[in-house]
């Protein structure tokens, strides 16, 4: 005989509340952060704090391998995770334990531990790979640029999967320890301060330390035959210069623009505050490309970029974006005038710093040089879209934007507030409409509207101080400036 256990409903209601929250099914973690323009880039269920590369590269073949190693948290009860990669995985361990793994999508890597992962549990994620990233495309393009004497990685808003597994998307900032071996006679570049430089039996092995919550797409690697230039600033900032030895007759205007860089970051620093990081510089590496690149401590400027001589006002841009893009990140990448606008608008003050026309000027200019029917007034510099994150129109047109909040609230509490901001999100991430919010804090005035006017509708804004017949004259500094704009066009 079957006895049937009858339990009154308010006792196993009680009992179904006593279970513990830990007690729930762990489940995958999202194959992508939700990003409305990339959604499949980044993963969630945790956070990583740490990257820790050692890696060995040889430039003839363009062979790639070593060790990566995580330190993340779970955030949610964890059954199996994501990482963003493109090249061969041998071996994951999960806490010391081995973990199954599997490959998904364009450039996903499927994680599954041994045991999950609770909630706020931390772990040590160690994933062992090899491959030629020169080989590997993702969607039909690759981030990885060959060069004669080894290889570069540098790109946005993706750069990562041809070198190591991440969270990549800039909402999960870690620090770096980036520990890279090449043939003697070799050098290997990357973010932040060199920790070591040590050779043996034939191979020297760079280590490099960025200490400062860093995006993903910020990281970069560079191998090849380098001239390092070493200095400090005044306050003694080491300041890192590098250029490709074989960048031909581009080598002169790479050297005249770049070896400025620790007298622009001063200059800088007057407008946004200390500067935010352990080092600065930029290199220079003989890529055929003409863009320029943010990545953190120290921008990458491709070769043809020197084509029409030195240009001090791209070295501006890149390390304006080191405020402004780097330890101010974009919480999604729709965001992105919070990087290009600033940049931007920083070419406009050194050109006013140096007598080659005002940022008033040169607003002026970029506003008369396209008729109200131009398609450049319908690219919204506060969510341009992904076909237009890069348009001329989210860095002239949202430099505008600052110049017309210049106009309505004066200077004293416009360079309050750019000097402000980055101090506010310092290391972090924000949004559009934080910064709006930011400046209406400050300004004590409604500043939505003008927002709204300048970042967001598709149409040409009235300007009152210019008429249909307006013809301002071109300032002397606009070339220069143009010649940037493509600087992110990859």
């Amino acid at each position: 005989m079957r006895h049937r256990l009858i339990v009154p409903a308010a006792v196993l209601a009680a009992l179904t509340l006593a279970i513990p929250a830990s007690a729930a099914e762990p489940a995958p973690g999202a194959p992508g952060v939700g990003d409305p323009y990339y959604p499949d880039y980044g993963n969630g269920g945790y956070d990583v704090s740490h990257y820790d590369l050692r890696l060995k590269y040889q430039p003839k073949t363009d062979e790639l391998g070593g060790t990566a190693t995580l330190l993340a948290t779970a955030t949610q009860d964890l059954s199996r995770f994501n990482l963003d990669f493109a090249l061969d995985v041998s071996e994951i361990r999960v806490n010391g334990k081995k973990a199954s793994f599997a490959t998904s999508g364009a450039h996903e890597l499927e994680v599954t531990p041994a045991t999950p992962l609770a909630k706020g549990q931390r772990a040590t994620v160690v994933v062992r790979y090899s491959g030629v990233p020169s080989d590997v495309e993702v969607d039909g393009f690759t981030s990885w640029h060959r060069t004669p004497d080894g290889g570069v990685a540098a790109n946005e808003p993706e750069a990562a999967w041809w070198w190591f597994p991440s969270n990549d998307h800039p909402t999960d900032k870690a620090t770096y320890d980036v520990s890279v071996a090449v043939p003697d006679g070799t050098t290997a570049l990357s973010n932040g301060t060199l920790q070591s430089q040590r050779s043996s039996a034939g191979w020297t092995r760079f280590a490099w330390r960025s200490d400062k919550p860093q995006a993903t797409y910020l990281a970069t690697l560079a191998v090849g035959k380098f001239d390092v230039v070493k200095d400090t600033t005044s306050s003694g900032l080491p300041v890192i210069n590098a250029y490709s030895k074989d960048l031909g007759a581009d080598e002169g205007a790479a050297r005249a623009s770049i070896e400025r860089s620790a007298e622009v970051t001063e200059w800088l620093e007057g407008y946004f505050g200390p500067y935010p990081f352990n080092s600065v510089g930029g290199y220079a590496p003989n890529v055929d490309a003409g863009y320029a690149l943010e990545t953190q401590t120290r921008p990458f400027y491709g070769k043809r970029g020197w084509a029409n001589g030195s240009n001090v006002s791209v070295v501006v841009h890149e390390l304006a974006h080191q405020w402004y893009g780097d330890s101010v990140s974009v919480r999604q990448w729709k965001d992105i005038w919070i990087n290009e606008g600033f940049a931007r608008y920083s070419q406009w003050l050194w050109s006013e710093d140096q007598g080659e026309g005002t940022a008033q000027e040169l607003s002026d200019y970029a506003y008369a040089s396209h008729p109200a029917d131009d398609p450049f007034w319908t690219v919204k510099p506060g969510d341009p879209g992904p076909e237009n994150q890069f348009h001329a129109a989210v860095y002239d047109r949202g430099a505008m934007a600052l110049q017309a909040l210049r106009n309505e609230i004066g200077d004293e509490d416009f360079f309050a507030i750019l000097k402000g901001w980055p101090q506010q999100h310092a290391d972090g991430n924000a949004k559009v409409r934080d910064f709006v919010t930011y400046a209406e804090k400050v300004s004590g005035e409604p500043l939505s509207g003008l927002f709204d006017t300048w970042l967001y509708e598709p149409s040409k804004p009235g300007a009152p101080a210019l008429s249909a017949s307006d013809t301002p004259e071109r300032p002397k500094s606009w070339k220069k400036i143009q010649e940037t704009n493509h600087v992110h066009e990859h």
